[in-house]
Formats: C-alpha cells, sequence, structure tokens
C-alpha cells in the first residue's frame, strides 16, 4: 500500500470539498489521489502509464511530478472536476499545464486508502507536534543559559547611575538638609533664643 506524501490540499468543487494528494510508489511511478472522504479517485498510474502521460504532456521523462504537483498548489494554480466516477485535475503554470484523470476506486480499494491517508495524517501530526516540542525546548534552554543569568547577575551588582536616579538623590538631600535655627530634635521646630533680660544702663 502506497503511504499519502504530503502536503495535503483541499479543493472545491460546487459546494463540495475535496482533497487532493500524491503518493510515490516503489517502483518510482506517481499517483495523485482526490477524495471526499468516503469516495477515492485516483490516476491509477503504473510506470508505463507514467511515462506515457508525460510523452503527451510534453514533459521529459526525467522531469518528478511531485515538484510540479507542489509548485502548482503553491501558487493556487489548480482546478478540480468531479463528475461521478471521473475526476479531472489541471494543474497549470505561466511555461506548463498538466491534466491528469483520475476515476473512481472500488469502495473495498477506497476503504484502504482512507484507512492509509488517516494514518498518514496522524503521522504528520505527531511529527509537527515533536518539532515543535523542540523548538519550545530549545527557547526555554535558551532563556535560561548560563550566559543570560550571568547577564542578569552583572545587572544587578552594577549601580544604577541613570540621571532619573541622580534627580531622585538630589531632591532627597535638598529635602534633609536643616534650615537655620531649626531644632535637631525636632526637624521642623525653630528653636526660641534664650531671653537676654533688662538692659538699665540705656534707659
Amino acid at each position: 500500500m502506497e503511504e499519502p506524501a504530503g502536503p495535503f490540499y483541499a479543493l472545491c468543487h460546487g459546494e463540495h470539498r475535496y482533497l487532493c494528494y500524491c503518493a510515490p510508489q516503489e517502483s518510482g511511478a506517481f499517483n495523485i489521489y482526490v477524495t471526499n472522504a468516503f469516495e477515492v479517485w485516483s490516476t491509477d498510474f503504473t510506470q508505463e502509464k507514467l511515462e506515457g502521460h508525460k510523452s503527451q504532456s510534453g514533459m521529459c521523462p526525467s522531469e518528478d511530478y511531485s515538484t510540479k504537483f507542489r509548485e502548482a498548489f503553491g501558487h493556487r494554480a489548480a482546478a478540480l472536476t468531479v463528475h461521478n466516477s471521473k475526476a479531472t485535475l489541471q494543474l497549470k503554470e505561466s511555461t506548463w499545464s498538466l491534466t491528469f484523470d483520475l476515476f473512481k476506486l472500488p469502495s473495498s480499494e477506497a476503504r484502504k486508502r482512507l484507512q492509509a491517508l488517516t494514518f498518514g495524517l496522524a503521522g504528520c501530526v505527531s511529527k509537527l507536534e515533536k518539532r515543535l516540542e523542540a523548538a519550545e525546548d530549545a527557547a526555554a534552554a535558551a532563556s535560561c543559559s548560563p550566559e543570560k543569568n550571568l547577564l542578569q547577575s552583572q545587572r544587578l551588582l552594577i549601580p544604577d547611575l541613570s540621571p532619573r536616579k541622580n534627580r531622585q538623590g538630589d531632591t532627597a538631600g535638598t529635602a534633609k538638609r536643616r534650615a537655620p535655627g531649626e531644632s535637631l530634635i525636632n526637624p521642623g521646630f525653630k528653636s526660641k533664643k534664650p531671653p537676654t533680660g533688662v538692659d538699665f544702663e540705656d534707659s
């Protein structure tokens, strides 16, 4: 059984949605599949049919259809039509154009393809989750690296000589200065001069 090869693309025909993907064969052939989740259409290429299709399409025998498939879908240059037992997929780019005829698979074969597709998608999701987890672990490790911790420690030890702090310090120092005559024990309370008495000599 061929394993589905991503990426997977959603296409619409009328009000219906279809999933389109390709799958390589051990012999080196190439097949395209289209499914609406309960029916499956396939190009059903053998190596001989694939070479014949390339010749009719004006493609070189060595050209890779998988690359053309990804390129066309990446540029949204794909169109699908479905007529019950047959589907037609057109891939167009500025320098080339390909048309694939796909035929509905028997129910027993379709079930096998859908099963392979389901597990293939699950495998893709699992790989993406592992890659995401590895990226998150790498980011967490980078944020807790010894170099970063050392830099943070150095910042804590270096005094802050910013102008804002100096201005605050100057203001606080000015506020703490004792005004002339102000009491040392009760700040803000001015002491009174001791009485000198009456000078009788001036009278």
